[in-house]
């Protein structure tokens, strides 16, 4: 489910689940594990990008209402180790978002420490909100992390998927490159991040500027974590996740 080819000095990991790189139980334990055979690896530094059209389409909701809560028990903390992991990762991350970046999908772009998106017909946003389930702690913090709560707060209750010039405009991306060139200037800028700053250096400053939010998360998650599952519970069986995907795939 994520295939490995390097460039150079540079991890180059691609999701590889269905068209859409859709994320489920089984890809999440996977960025995980990956992930964490990587930091006693340890690469240069990494860049992940999606196969297909999609970097990620975020969560598998089908799979979600048709398993019900014992899904939803595996499922959420699968999710959140996958975020953290890579968010914590010690190594540079750069995300190439070749296209769909929806919910969790943009949620595991924004973990990384730089964003190259490709132009396109390509959409980024995080619209949990309206698909009526809360955010695990891990995925809202690393979103505040990444864009600041103001913006945060406006991604997440506005639940717009962005543009590619958009999600530049507010910070989601740090770059919007030709489809064509991508996956070079991806590669171009985690070879930078990983030669242009000693590695000691990286590694330390990473976890200073990342360390209130992952003591934020380890304060609030347990408690929080429990009434996220008990509301994804709700959804599942309301009939409102079910109205909203059925409203989405007509689209």
């Amino acid at each position: 489910m994520i295939d490995r080819k390097d460039a150079g000095d540079v991890a180059v990991l691609s999701l590889v689940n269905g068209q859409v790189n859709i994320m489920d139980t089984a890809l999440l334990r996977e960025i995980t594990q990956v992930f964490t055979d990587l930091a006693a690896d340890r690469p240069a530094a990494v860049v992940l990008t999606g196969s297909g059209r999609a970097f990620s389409a975020g969560v598998d909701l089908r799979s979600f209402l048709d398993g019900g809560a014992a899904y939803t028990k595996e499922f959420l903390p699968a999710l959140s180790e996958a975020l953290l992991t890579v968010f914590t990762a010690d190594f540079p991350v750069v995300t190439a978002v070749n296209g769909h970046a929806i919910a969790g999908g943009a949620v595991l772009a924004a973990c990384a420490d730089a964003r190259v998106m490709a132009e396109g017909k390509g959409r980024i946003g995080i619209p949990e909100a309206i698909v009526g389930v809360a955010f695990p702690r891990v995925a809202l913090d690393v979103m505040v992390h990444a864009v600041g709560p103001q913006v945060a707060n406006r991604l997440v209750f506005g639940a717009d998927l962005l543009a590619p010039a958009q999600a530049l405009a507010l910070g989601l991306v740090d770059e919007v490159v030709d489809a064509d060139t991508l996956l070079d200037r991806s590669v171009e800028v985690a070879t930078r991040l990983a030669t242009a700053i000693p590695a000691d250096t990286f590694t330390l400053t990473k976890r200073q500027l990342r360390r209130d939010t992952v003591d934020r998360i380890a304060r609030y998650r347990v408690d929080e974590d429990v009434e996220v599952e008990q509301l994804w519970n709700v959804r599942s069986q309301d009939g409102w996740t079910a109205s909203y995907l059925e409203r989405a795939t007509k689209k």
